[in-house]
């Protein structure tokens, strides 16, 4: 199979578009934010996941040719032609081209709830680090192409682009032969035995017993694997699941959300949204839906 589709999208390079949508009254779970095709050199490329704002996004990056690296936890990995990596944001992680190099790639960077579901629980499973097949890899040009090419801002066209990209992906690591035993797939139940409690009250010695290790081996593999400590993904998780919550249930009360994420109070809750996003519960609600909803 020829990759024609990744051939029309090098032919745009360098092209990036970023998407501005209408703010609407439903937040829909996956969006596209950008997207684009280019060639990077050394010493003038690099970007640090825990200083990309705080609004939490996932990013697809395909290499087509020559090399960079990435830095994910506590994991050195060298990307070359064919490897592509997925990341979330805000996250401990780094990539770049060396001094000398250079590195072609294109990327897809989506948001929403869902969007962060499907990369984190891909992550867990699988690593940052995928070798996707040649289908896989068209497919996900083909989305590129589409979005750097639409001239359709329709937020639900929009979201189908991004949304057919994350599917492409997962099939494509599907196809690869996912581990599904070892210590990735280890951590993948666990993270789906907290999300299969709707991202309630869980323990980090409930999961580690999921996973089969001990508390210790496990909070130092996740955090390898994750980029965060067990404790911090799900407080993160939690509040991700509620920040949607406040947009898609304007009549549940804050008091009602916060029990359903697993925080102890409202008062709780307050702090920690505060903290994560620069506003309260009731500021971000408010704002989006300025006439009471």
């Amino acid at each position: 199979m020829g990759s024609f589709v990744l051939d029309r999208l090098r032919a745009r390079s360098p092209v990036m578009r970023v998407v501005s949508l209408p703010r609407g009254r439903r937040r829909l779970h996956v969006m596209p934010i950008n997207a684009g095709c280019e060639t990077r050199e050394g010493g003038r490329y690099a970007w640090d996941g825990m200083k990309r704002g705080r609004k939490p996004f996932a990013l697809l990056q395909h290499t087509i040719s020559g090399a960079g690296w990435l830095r994910h936890g506590g994991a050195r990995h060298r990307l070359q032609a064919g490897d592509a990596f997925l990341v979330t944001v805000p996250h401990d992680h780094r990539y770049w081209v060396e001094e000398g190099g250079r590195w072609e790639f294109f990327w897809i960077a989506v948001n929403g709830q869902e969007a962060l579901r499907i990369a984190r629980a891909v992550v867990a499973e699988n690593g940052p680090v995928l070798r996707l097949g040649e289908a896989s890899v068209e497919k996900l040009a083909a989305s590129c192409l589409r979005i750097v090419e639409g001239d359709d801002d329709a937020p639900g066209a929009a979201s189908a682009i991004a949304y057919e990209a994350l599917m492409a992906l997962v099939d494509g690591v599907e196809r690869a032969g996912a581990p599904a035993t070892g210590r990735q797939g280890a951590l993948g139940r666990a993270v789906e035995r907290f999300r299969l409690r709707g991202g309630g009250r869980t323990s980090v010695a409930e999961l580690a017993a999921v996973a089969g290790m001990t508390r210790a081996h496990f909070s130092r593999r996740f955090a390898e694997r994750m980029g965060a400590s067990p404790a911090r993904f799900m407080r993160e998780e939690r509040l991700a699941r509620a920040a949607g919550a406040l947009l898609d249930d304007p009549g549940a009360t804050i008091k009602r959300i916060a029990a359903a994420a697993g925080f102890a109070d409202a008062n709780h809750f307050a702090k920690a949204f505060r903290k994560a996003y620069g506003e309260s519960p009731s500021e971000r609600r408010r704002r989006a839906f300025p006439d009471g909803g």
